[in-house]
């Protein structure tokens, strides 16, 4: 498993062309952002094509990433998840996910520590979000699982956009004082 500082580097690598450094960073990262595009889109197969449009946005972009004393992982996320969102609501159709399936979260086969680890973090998650009033938790799982747009919330709660944009920074800023203790 790659640490934080050999992903940095892979990235680093990347910006100045290096290929396999693209190859490197796809074989240590690939499982982990294949399960957050399959989380989002909720279709195996458009989260593959996603995943391979992601990287090549990784590939293109490799220079933007600045390192700054957060995780590199948290880039690469935010990338995946906003390309799948992306893509989800290019389709818009289709539902967004339960609620209950916040504590169901794709990975890519992890080891038995990182299995423990995650078991350890989704129970936090799931009793830090029940702490916050059913609305609420709801909107966050909508908002940042589901890929609902704000404007969508607004509309499906009855409230102005404002106060759907109040109802998740609070609530985040009350689950990571939540997960933090």
């Amino acid at each position: 498993m790659a640490s934080l500082t050999d992903i940095e580097d892979m990235i680093a690598r990347m910006a100045i062309g290096d290929r396999h450094a693209l190859s490197a960073l796809y074989a240590a990262t690939s499982a982990k952002l294949f399960g957050i595009a399959l989380r989002v889109l909720d279709d195996r197969s458009e989260a593959e094509d996603a995943l391979q449009e992601i990287y090549v946005k990784l590939w293109h972009n490799a220079d933007r990433y600045r390192s700054n004393g957060l995780s590199p992982m948290t880039w690469l996320i935010t990338v995946t998840r906003n390309h799948a969102i992306d893509r989800l609501r290019a389709r818009r159709g289709r539902a967004t996910a339960p609620i209950e399936a916040v504590s169901e979260l794709a990975d890519g086969a992890p080891n038995p520590e990182e299995s423990a680890l995650a078991a350890s973090m989704r129970g936090r998650i799931g009793a830090c979000l029940q702490t916050l009033p059913p609305d609420r938790a709801e909107a966050i799982c909508r908002a940042y699982l589901g890929g609902e747009a704000y404007a969508d919330l607004a509309e499906r709660y009855r409230v102005p956009l404002n106060t759907i944009r109040t109802w998740l920074r609070r609530g985040l800023l009350t689950l990571r004082e939540c997960i933090g203790s």
